[in-house]
């Protein structure tokens, strides 16, 4: 995968989708229903499917299968920037339809941050092999918070971008739409949306601390390492729509996505005296989501079944027109 024609073809293609995702999927104001959102979430999904099966022509099935373990971890990992979205609308109270063009600036913002963390990422292993063991350790100690984590949690008070901007310049904390400026009294303020995007873009340098370590100890080849972080990125904004409703039927999904983390930390620190194959983990990957997942529903399906049966009114038995009830036998 030497040579610009691959890194401009792709680039190309990833221009078309960015165009298509905001002029076609999420034109306007239109907020995507359930269906909606879970129907193009599949496309994208089946999309970067399709890339692999391309990658598998192309260069083998190594290349692809690195690929689509890659993808699948970028994919499940991504199920946090969903919560940080969440929270920080919530927080500043932006309503669904002002939501979509803070979240692809933010998809953007992500897809320029994971290049350059890959970038030197690279360089860093490149030059400096002992980085591989930071990078290991940091994929356990990131597993073992995640472990521990219960639910996301997120105050921008707290946030040193969000602190600074508030301080610097003038915002109107009342306005309620699609702008990133307005005018009040022929006055120029910021809006909401312009702390959403920043909230949103610094939280994903945290993701990518954690993310880009996770790919690059599955594929060391830029290429296949930035194209699975960008098909992960892409099917993002359609994603937080479909999920965004029915994050707390995932109570389990922390758990799997950090055994995940620990395991890739574990083949990144042991690389240099055991290669574990791709395929093997692509199959604890698929796995550790699979089971985290059906045991989250289980879990939901039972509490919700639990709540119905307490609320539940006691209805007494009906007695026929003539009958009478006839005192037991003593």
């Amino acid at each position: 995968m030497t040579g610009t024609l691959p890194w401009v073809a792709f680039g190309v293609g990833v221009a078309l989708l960015l165009a298509l995702d905001l002029f076609v999927i999420n034109r306007g104001e239109k907020v995507l229903t359930v269906r909606q959102a879970l129907q193009w979430s599949a496309f994208w999904i089946a999309l970067a499917f399709l890339f692999a099966g391309f990658v598998w022509w192309w260069q083998g099935g190594v290349m692809a299968k690195e690929f689509v373990a890659a993808y699948l971890v970028e994919k499940s990992l991504s199920v946090d920037n969903i919560f940080v979205f969440l929270l920080v609308f919530t927080a500043l109270g932006i309503g669904p339809g002002h939501q979509h063009k803070v979240l692809f600036l933010g998809i953007f913002g992500a897809i320029v941050l994971r290049l350059l963390f890959i970038i030197g990422g690279l360089t860093l292993l490149d030059h400096f092999s002992w980085t591989m063991y930071v990078f290991g350790a940091l994929l356990i100690l990131t597993a073992a918070r995640m472990w521990r984590s219960q639910e996301a949690t997120i105050d921008l008070q707290k946030n040193p971008v969000v602190r600074f901007t508030e301080r610097r310049l003038a915002f109107d904390p009342t306005y309620k739409g699609h702008s990133f400026v307005t005018k009040v009294n022929g006055k120029l303020l910021f809006t909401p949306l312009v702390l959403a995007l920043l909230a949103i873009e610094s939280a994903d340098i945290v993701f990518a601390v954690d993310s880009v370590p996770a790919v690059l100890a599955i594929s060391r080849h830029p290429f296949i390492a930035f194209s699975s972080n960008v098909f992960a990125i892409l099917g993002l904004r359609s994603l937080y729509f479909a999920l965004a409703g029915c994050m707390n039927r995932f109570a389990y999904l922390h758990y799997g996505l950090a055994a995940i983390l620990g395991v890739v930390g574990m083949k990144m620190i042991v690389a240099e005296w055991y290669h574990v194959p791709t395929a093997a983990a692509l199959a604890f990957i698929a796995v550790a989501l699979t089971v985290s997942i059906i045991v989250s529903v289980l879990k939901t399906r039972r509490e919700e079944c639990r709540v119905a049966s307490v609320m539940e009114p006691h209805t007494p038995a009906v007695i026929p027109s003539g009958d009478t009830v006839k005192e037991p036998a003593t």
